[in-house]
């Protein structure tokens, strides 16, 4: 029977060096060499292993001054260094290698092994995998913790108490959560309780926020693609069989086709590898409907869909962007003009523009600007020299712009007493297609900041699990519009992108990326896909820019949200 004092070395075995008796030195010395009797086991000096724990390895080498306390349940390939602490009711199985100094915490489990779980077979039946966990040197993982098969925990990191680790994590990194994100580095001091002492560094532990989240998107990024590849999609267009889909589960669409490009560009630098390079424009470019100039959406066979493209009307139109930038991301361009734009003169675009409902429907007529002014500049990028006579219909919808704006607001429409949302978020989609993508600056910046910041002051749209992205976006690049012009309200600024920037770093889902809609109740919005990925991508830049760190991502937006001129018109 156990004495009192054998519990206390079994649940605090760095009792057991100081404090043990004769007898009880004489015990562990049996113990372990029963164990290092078995095959693949061997115990450094000094080391302490109770007996009630389940050490049942293929091999071990444990190393010198290292111990496993009660309960602990050891299995598999271990290799732990030297000063080890395996504290009580601890999990370690599989492929696992660790260094000096690593302290576990009670009830952690660290588990360098899965299983698939193909639908075919029941769970039981499924193969195992191991592609093991590696600890640097110096780390504490604190208790509940849980630390699942194929990362690298760096050396000095501190995982935190109920974390799960389902990325690698660097050296140095406090980090925290389910699942665990980057919290800030151990070298960066915290600010005393009592307020006395030098306070952290804020900016550092943002930049190095920022990195965390962006290594972890570019290592997630091929399998985020991947996912969203739908192999068996039929098709008849010469390409072979396969889709893009937003999301497993959903209807593939050109869009899910441009955003995987786009993402694949940000991150990698690279074109998604499921196409070649030439396959890629040649399957969007196919698309585009050589009467209009318009590209529809897929059918039900894979084909273009059958119907009348009207311009202003449905996905044909948001795709003059998305398949635009697309091509233009794979160096190349759409085959045809955009013919129900190129045709438009000075006095017909006046007549619509004046026929759009900017009372009613700010959004919707700020996006048909967008895809006009974008449609325009792609027909201005296939000519060698856009001349006078080519801009003059850009020329007349900046004068329309620039006489209508409402100057009290600084944007077109007015705002209404209950909400500002339609009219900021058309102020986005209008001033992305003709100012920001023709490097103009926008009128009446500061009273356009007082307009914005009211509206991303509404708990309606922008407090905590209520965001989605095209809210945050359409608030935050008129800030960083406006800004460019005017250091008006700088602090609010900072301040409101800092609670964004907080929220959105918080929204990875490990191996599938980003849902375009925090909010529970939003539905499919609510579940990670390409569209919110690629848009949370941006936005992130956005607000980084705003906070003066953007640098520190290492990625640079150069599709439909570039921060840069997409043409810059003639001078005389």
């Amino acid at each position: 029977m156990n004495t009192q004092q054998d519990l206390n070395f079994d649940y605090s075995p760095w009792t057991f060096r100081d404090n043990a008796s004769t007898v009880q030195r004489a015990a562990q010395r049996e113990r372990q060499r029963i164990l290092a009797g078995k095959n693949g086991i061997t115990i450094g000096e000094g080391a302490y292993v109770s007996p009630l724990a389940m050490v049942d390895p293929d091999s071990l080498a444990l190393g010198d001054e290292s111990l496993i306390a009660a309960h602990a349940y050891l299995t598999g390939d271990l290799r732990i260094g030297s000063n080890c602490t395996v504290n009580a009711f601890t999990v370690v199985r599989g492929t696992i290698s660790m260094g000096d100094g690593v302290r576990i915490g009670a009830h952690t489990s660290i588990l360098g092994f899965n299983h698939s779980m193909e639908p075919s077979e029941p769970v039981f039946r499924q193969p195992l995998t191991s592609k093991g966990i590696v600890f640097g040197d110096d780390v504490w993982i604190g208790s509940n913790a849980v630390v699942l098969d194929g990362v690298t925990i760096g050396s000095h990191a501190v995982i935190a108490a109920g974390a799960v680790v389902t990325k690698d994590v660097p050296d140095w990194a406090v980090v925290g959560g389910n699942p665990a994100r980057f919290i800030r580095d151990r070298r960066t001091p915290r600010k005393p309780a009592d307020g006395q002492g030098a306070a952290p560094s804020g900016d550092g532990i943002l930049r190095e926020r920022l990195a965390f989240f962006a290594g972890i998107a570019r290592t997630d990024a091929p399998a985020i693609i991947a996912r969203s590849w739908q192999q068996e999609a039929s098709g008849t267009d010469g390409f072979g069989e396969g889709r893009y889909v937003d999301r497993p589960g959903a209807a593939a669409t050109v869009r899910a086709h441009c955003d995987a490009v786009e993402i694949a560009d940000l991150l990698l630098r690279t074109t998604p590898p499921q196409l070649s390079r030439d396959a890629h424009v040649d399957r969007l470019a196919s698309l585009q409907d050589p009467r209009t100039g318009l590209v529809p959406e897929y059918g039900p066979d894979g084909l273009p869909a059958a119907g009348e493209l009207v311009f202003g009307n449905g996905a044909a139109t948001y795709h003059v962007l998305s398949v635009g930038y697309a091509l233009d991301l794979l160096g190349s361009g759409f085959k045809h003009p955009i013919h129900t734009v190129a045709g438009t003169g000075p006095a017909d675009l006046a007549e619509r523009l004046n026929a759009l409902p900017w009372r009613k429907e700010a959004w919707e007529s700020g996006a048909w600007v967008d895809a006009w002014g974008t449609a325009e500049y792609w027909n201005l990028a296939r000519t060698a020299d856009a001349g006078p006579e080519s801009t003059g219909t850009l020329e007349t919808l900046f004068g329309w712009l620039l006489t209508r704006v409402n100057s009290a607001a600084g944007t077109w429409g007015t705002p209404s007493a209950d909400t500002r949302l339609k009219v900021v978020n058309g102020y986005y989609r209008l001033t992305r297609g003709t100012f920001a993508q023709f490097g103009l600056p926008v009128p009446h910046p500061e009273q356009l900041i007082d307009t914005v910041l009211e509206h991303g002051a509404d708990s309606r749209y922008f407090a905590a699990g209520r965001q989605n992205a095209c809210n945050v976006l359409d608030v935050v690049h008129p800030l960083w519009l406006a800004r460019k012009q005017s250091t008006h309200r700088d602090a609010d600024i900072k301040a409101w992108a800092t609670i964004q920037l907080n929220h959105a770093l918080g929204q990875w889902h490990p191996g599938q990326g980003m849902a375009f809609s925090a909010a529970p109740e939003s539905g499919q919005q609510n579940l990670p896909g390409l569209q919110g990925t690629e848009m949370w991508l941006s936005i992130i830049w956005y607000l980084a820019d705003l906070l003066g760190h953007s640098e520190a991502l290492g990625y640079r937006p150069r599709g439909v949200h570039r921060p840069e001129p997409a043409f810059l018109l003639p001078t005389l």
